[in-house]
């Protein structure tokens, strides 16, 4: 089945990158962040109006934003997102009467590290991504490349703790439901899980294979044109937890078409693989209304919607229950927390809102 019943339409002046939905109740409204490799980047934020998605607010930031989220909050108050890249920002949309919407800094926290042993030097080291915590608004927890996770009180300013999370850089973290476990992928192949009432010990819940073959001729090979040693892991680059089946995480490799359904009281195997993309896979969602169904996307312009309620039965599932075939590759997706029959895609400088 196609997902081209209903859409709505947003061209970008730049290259669209992070991107998601606001989480208050009744608004309709997408933030998103550019992709240009300049010093001179975007966030901006759209609302449905007329049937057409329009502008509403700009602000201005340094470098891409690696990740964009709404308050999950959905009390009256400010209407709050937050952004990481080189800082974790959190951003206040306000909007006077009689005037133009606006875009607010209202704070800005940097991982800070000592950039060289024995000097006061500090660096604020990038950040890859975050998640917010539904349960406590106040708590977000942020990736590195140092190999750092660091969760955040964003009413104090202040770190409430930073561990060491993996061996190499982290790629992305997210909270399960509650406020006390997350779950990080990385650059070394694992899937970690944590919990704040116990940061002295972890679980890995799963690490990938060696890339590729390891046999002598190809490690030879691959020395020999500088290429990445064939015995590392392959890094995984996003995780999605269920929210309504805390049980259920949902990642991917690097470079690969599949999707892996992790099911933590099953560590270490996956408990079922999605094998329908053609190309590599950038982004998965978990239905905000159900365990059963996840999105994916990735280069092969494919937007494709999986009915997981069957995976005990079946290690494989391979025929997607709703397609979308976008223009081009499709660089990153989002599903309505709110209106949950909607999900959103970019393409290229292109928003999409897609009903599903």
């Amino acid at each position: 089945m196609d997902l081209k019943k209903e859409q709505y339409k947003y061209v970008a002046p730049w290259q669209v990158y992070a991107l998601n939905w606001s989480a208050k109740p009744g608004q309709f409204k997408l933030g998103f962040g550019s992709f240009v490799e300049e010093y001179k980047n975007q966030i901006s934020v759209t609302t449905l109006r007329n049937n057409e998605l329009v502008h509403l607010a700009t602000a201005d930031v340094n470098y891409p934003v690696t990740k964009l989220m709404w308050s999950p909050s959905k009390a009256a108050g400010p209407d709050l997102l937050a952004t990481t890249g080189d800082y974790l920002r959190i951003w206040d949309l306000k909007q006077e009467e009689h005037e133009l919407p606006q875009l607010v800094s209202r704070t800005r926290l940097g991982n800070n590290r000592r950039a060289v042993p024995n000097q006061k030097k500090e660096i604020s080291a990038p950040l890859t991504s975050f998640d917010w915590n539904e349960a406590d608004p106040s708590m977000i927890v942020t990736s590195s490349i140092d190999t750092t996770c660091t969760v955040w009180n964003i009413e104090t300013g202040q770190a409430k703790t930073q561990l060491i999370a993996h061996d190499k850089h982290v790629f992305d973290v997210a909270f399960a439901k509650g406020t006390d476990i997350f779950a990080s992928v990385g650059a070394d192949g694992s899937v970690r899980m944590f919990d704040l009432r116990a940061l002295e010990h972890s679980t890995i819940l799963y690490e990938t294979p060696p890339q590729n073959s390891t046999t002598k001729t190809d490690l030879q090979s691959a020395q020999q044109k500088g290429g990445a040693n064939l015995t590392d892991p392959t890094p995984l680059l996003r995780l999605t937890w269920s929210k309504q089946d805390p049980n259920y995480i949902a990642t991917f490799q690097a470079n690969s078409n599949s999707v892996i359904i992790l099911d933590v009281r099953t560590p270490a195997t996956p408990v079922s693989t999605i094998n329908g993309h053609t190309k590599a896979v950038n982004s998965v969602a978990w239905a905000p209304h159900s365990s059963g169904y996840l999105c994916s996307a990735g280069d092969d312009s494919q937007a494709l919607i999986w009915d997981l309620s069957q995976m005990s039965k079946t290690k494989v599932v391979q025929d997607p229950i709703l397609a979308f075939t976008a223009e081009g590759e499709i660089n990153q997706l989002a599903w309505n927390n709110v209106f949950s029959d909607w999900i959103a895609i970019t393409v290229g400088n292109t928003i999409q809102a897609l009903r599903v």
